[in-house]
């Protein structure tokens, strides 16, 4: 079964947290992530700290699909507001992950409340850089559970390696990039498209 859901990324002050630990010892700090080796980092994914989500997104390449959808969900504006917002923002590669033909279906007009349900699955209220989350994990004895604001519930757990998240279908996605500093808030990237379950 194949996830759906949008939300992209992009950043300037990115970076990968990497170091070796024991799990079996204790949770790690944030700088403890260790990331895969499949995790790139490149110009294409730099943003402004100073300027918001939206205008990030919508001046990086590789987020395109992403700014497609937010303007068809019509949530540039609630994107663009104070905040903080936290962004869990998956890459070009993970939504081209999903079935052929979901894409452009979420975009039809039609499908605009389904599109915003599964963008605003990608969101926090509040601003939680990737030592918050570490924290949580952590206090959590391992897994710890968060409200996206459109009220349902993301896990988040670390493998010994990576920090995951876990939508409502129970799908995985990993953080690979972290603490990309927007004006309005944060964003992480993660290599897969999350669900609500819709």
């Amino acid at each position: 079964m194949k996830t759906n859901s949008f939300f992209k990324s992009a950043f300037s002050s990115v970076f990968i947290l990497a170091t070796s630990f024991s799990f079996a010892q204790d949770m790690p700090t944030s700088k403890d992530i260790k990331m895969d080796e499949n995790t790139k980092i490149n110009k294409s994914t730099e943003t402004h700290p100073s300027k918001d989500i939206v205008f990030n997104t919508q001046n990086t390449k590789d987020l395109t699909t992403l700014t497609a959808a937010i303007k068809a969900a019509d949530l540039t504006e609630k994107l663009q507001g104070e905040g903080p917002f936290t962004v869990f923002a998956p890459t070009d590669t993970a939504f081209e992950k999903l079935a052929q033909g979901t894409v452009n279906g979420l975009l039809e007009i039609e499908n605009k409340e389904k599109l915003q349900a599964i963008l605003t699955y990608h969101v926090l209220a509040g601003k939680f850089t990737s030592e918050d989350l570490i924290k949580a994990v952590k206090k959590g004895k391992g897994k710890t559970e968060f409200k996206t604001i459109n009220g349902k519930i993301l896990k988040a757990m670390f493998d010994g390696k990576n920090l995951k998240l876990i939508d409502e279908t129970g799908h995985m996605a990993t953080v690979t990039t972290t603490d990309a500093k927007q004006s309005n808030g944060i964003i992480h990237i993660i290599n897969t498209v999350l669900s609500p379950g819709l």
